[in-house]
């Protein structure tokens, strides 16, 4: 019998995902993280960009996440997102919008808008892309 772990996904607006899996992957503070069942307790701030909770070898489920915390416990993994998305519901549109436009304004000197919301906002941008490029080419 395959090993599990109990997985919750929860941002402001709501549960994304709440359920077993044998492992996820994120994107922490201070690198990527594999956490498999019975890992050793760790909490750490999150960085944007893909969470996938692979629930076993034919399923996973790939997630955009802005931020958040991760807490991890020998049978538990809570993550609490700033923003999380479904890959599959990633708007592709606004992400290129929310790019260029970071861009410019980063291209800009002029500009009165903080700098450092711009490069939150780009690179936010920039991650939900690559997470929803990873989601087509696993074949979502």
């Amino acid at each position: 019998m395959t090993m599990t772990v109990h997985v919750d996904i929860v941002s402001a607006e709501s549960q994304l995902f709440s359920g077993l899996a044998e492992m996820v992957f994120a994107h922490a503070e201070l690198g990527e993280v594999g956490i498999a069942p019975r890992h050793a307790p760790f909490i750490s701030k999150l960085r944007p960009g893909e969470v996938r909770v692979k629930v076993n070898d034919t399923e996973s489920y790939p997630f955009f996440v802005s931020g958040g915390i991760i807490e991890v416990q020998p049978h538990t993994v809570t993550i609490l997102a700033d923003t999380a998305i479904r890959a599959k519901d990633i708007d592709e549109a606004a992400a290129l919008e929310a790019k260029l436009r970071a861009e410019e304004f980063l291209a800009n000197t002029s500009n009165k808008m903080d700098y450092a919301s711009a490069q939150a906002e780009l690179l936010n941008a920039i991650m939900q892309l690559r997470t929803l490029e990873r989601h087509r080419r696993r074949g979502g």
